[in-house]
């Protein structure tokens, strides 16, 4: 986490912090399993669809298949956004990578292939953002522009 935090949040400039991350595809279409939380996640998921910005770091929104108010995804490679997913067994250990931007706190995991997932923590619903390795090292950015749809749609709470 310290070498991440160290390019994420060590970077100079103010636009290195509005930058992009995404999930990597080999294509243009860009694919995301759609979460199937209870009818309480489930609204406020949809409350935080309409909420999302049509761009995040002037990449223009282009939702992955199978099309879904739980999903969203900019640019490409995709930043790809789930709502509803399950709470990460890794929320539990206190030794966990964790950072907040703007008021959301998140779990930092570092993936195999060196992409990141970042998860909300502390809200009635968990978020997940997804981004590959050559995204993150570029800032925060996406982070910085889902704060504030999340902290509108997603009261602060502890998911189920």
């Amino acid at each position: 986490m310290n070498l991440f935090r160290s390019r994420l949040f060590g970077l100079p400039a103010l636009a290195l912090l509005i930058s992009a991350t995404g999930c990597s595809s080999a294509d243009d279409s860009a694919s995301a399993a759609v979460p199937s939380p209870d009818a309480k996640v489930t609204k406020l998921c949809q409350n935080l669809d309409e909420r999302l910005p049509p761009k995040v770091d002037g990449l223009d929104r282009e939702d992955p298949e199978p099309r879904s108010t739980l999903t969203a995804g900019w640019g490409g490679p995709a930043i790809i956004l789930r709502c509803g997913v399950e709470r990460p067994a890794e929320m539990l250990d206190p030794k966990a990578s964790t950072t907040e931007v703007n008021g959301v706190a998140w779990l930092v995991q570092e993936q195999d292939d060196g992409s990141y997932v970042f998860t909300t923590g502390l809200r009635e619903a968990y978020v997940e953002v997804g981004f590959s390795e050559e995204q993150a090292a570029k800032g925060a950015g996406p982070l910085v522009d889902f704060a504030q749809p999340i902290k509108k749609a997603i009261p602060e709470g502890i998911a189920n």
